[in-house]
């Protein structure tokens, strides 16, 4: 059976018998696609007749190319799946791929923004049109609160405190009460007040945020306002909403707070999680160590 026939069978099992997800197909089968061109640009054979000096050396050609470590261990796992399929049904005598491993991953600290560089990015909407207070009132509420996008744009009108100054915020199905900084409040009361009645579609709508057609805004959306804005204030570093959620953490330690209030507001249920944003608050001290030291 030739290469694209087993390929055409293999899909149909990803899809029709096991059921995996769309991209989880697609992923697959593009990496096989590309294993395919390989044994036929060098080897001229099918599947079955690879073996594991063949996959080695395709495995070799990856990092040659400088494929990610993640991207070579999805890529591994691809053929370790697709040869058990082949031996499970008589396709191939063994699984060539049986003892591939995972590759060893750098674990590289996130990046965080600067105090100044926050500051710089929550100057920049224009608090004079509705859309510049609405995005104005969401980039506060979440360097105020360390909240995720999905949990931002979750958020009902009912979620807001404004006399205790916090949000109420569900994530796993687990709730918690979040305090915010009385600037915030001031910009989120503002949105309240005087945006968003005129920017919701209908009377009924829930949602805290909604993008200009009054519906709830999207992940999508909220995370092309935060890109905007990060061009308009010059910032080289590629902003993400979860980069405002790792700034807001570390920025909090740096400033003295405990691992345990941070560990509540972040929403963990293992300290552990938490106790990561320790290693960027050392991060960002040796910086200014050796940015600042006469002799460093």
């Amino acid at each position: 059976m030739v290469n694209q026939q087993l390929l055409d069978r293999y899909e149909r099992y990803l899809r029709d018998e096991k059921r995996s997800p769309v991209n989880t197909v697609t992923s697959y089968m593009r990496d096989l696609k590309q294993f395919a061109l390989f044994l036929d640009s060098h080897y001229l054979c099918d599947f079955a007749s690879a073996d594991i000096q063949i996959i080695s050396e395709y495995i070799d050609e990856l990092h040659n190319l400088g494929k990610s470590a993640s991207t070579i261990s999805r890529i591994k796992s691809s053929l370790k799946n697709f040869y058990q399929y082949l031996q499970l049904n008589s396709l191939c005598e063994v699984n060539p791929a049986k003892d591939l491993t995972a590759e060893k991953q750098e674990h590289k600290l996130p990046e965080i923004l600067t105090s100044k560089e926050v500051e710089l990015l929550l100057q920049q909407p224009d608090c004079s049109d509705v859309k510049g207070l609405r995005d104005k009132a969401m980039l506060e509420l979440m360097y105020a609160t360390g909240i995720r996008v999905s949990e931002l744009i979750s958020l009902n009108i009912g979620d807001v405190n404004f006399q205790s100054e916090n949000i109420r915020c569900f994530s796993k199905n687990r709730e918690r009460f979040i305090p915010m900084y009385p600037y915030a409040v001031k910009i989120l009361q503002d949105y309240v007040q005087r945006v968003r009645p005129i920017m919701i579609s209908v009377s009924s709508e829930d949602a805290l945020f909604v993008n200009m057609k009054g519906e709830r805004m999207s992940r999508q959306g909220f995370w092309k306002i935060v890109k905007s804005y990060q061009i308009k204030a010059n910032i080289r570093k590629e902003i993400t909403p979860h980069m405002l959620r790792h700034s807001f953490a570390a920025h909090l330690l740096e400033n003295g707070a405990d691992l345990k209030s941070v560990q509540k507001m972040l929403g963990h249920s293992d300290i552990s999680s938490t106790m990561f944003y320790t290693q960027l608050v050392s991060a960002s001290l040796r910086d200014v160590y050796h940015h600042s030291h006469p002799r460093a």
